[in-house]
């Protein structure tokens, strides 16, 4: 059987407004779009909250099997959880004339102190799309974490980010028992664990 593939062009934007515009910005359209069983489906009112995509870098030392997590308090954490301040992967969001490589080398340095070695791509996704715009890039990249830790983030940006150590195993059993529950960190802690081999046997020698 021969599946009907749906594109852009099946889907009619009616109307856009402006909900809020701030540090972010919400836009409110309306639209239809074709129905699987054919035709056209009604007119349907939806909020989108509008983002510049992101870009998440889980750095690896391929030499102590070690990964360099992040801390820090997320508002969208409040309510859901009592440990608002959660373990992440170092990340940032692109501005219009950036290339992600370039956001993951720049997030890495001012939230981590880390230069990164190899960046290797891990995949693309949308962490929200029912109601949201963001397309994440995820990397993992290669670090020397001899050294690492400590707090660090901009100043002038609010930022408080503890920096810390990881054994690759420990990481991964964090992921296992919920102390690791964010997206991007347990996407990039899982692709680690199918590749953590080779990137060690291609590593070469320690920098």
């Amino acid at each position: 059987m021969i599946l009907k593939t749906f594109t852009r062009d099946d889907v009619e934007i009616v109307s856009r407004e402006s909900g809020f515009k701030g540090f972010y910005r919400l836009d409110i359209l309306t639209l239809r779009h074709r129905l699987f069983r054919g035709g056209w489906g009604p007119e349907l009112r939806r909020e989108l909250f509008v983002r510049h995509d992101a870009v998440c870098v889980l750095p690896y030392d391929p030499w102590l099997d070690t990964v360099v997590l992040i801390e820090q308090v997320r508002i969208g954490a409040l309510e859901k959880t009592r440990h608002p301040w959660l373990l992440e992967l170092v990340a940032g969001l692109i501005d219009k004339d950036e290339a992600p490589e370039e956001v993951a080398h720049r997030e890495a340095k001012e939230e981590a102190g880390l230069d990164l070695l190899d960046l290797v791509p891990i995949t693309r996704y949308f962490p929200s799309p029912g109601g949201s715009d963001e397309r994440v890039h995820l990397f993992c990249a290669t670090v020397d974490s001899r050294g690492a830790g400590g707090i660090h983030g901009l100043e002038e940006e609010g930022e408080d980010i503890r920096v810390s150590v990881w054994p690759r195993a420990q990481a991964l059993a964090a992921v296992e028992d919920g102390r690791i529950d964010n997206a991007a960190s347990i996407i990039g802690l899982q692709w680690l664990e199918l590749h953590a081999e080779r990137l060690r046997q291609t590593a070469g020698t320690q920098p």
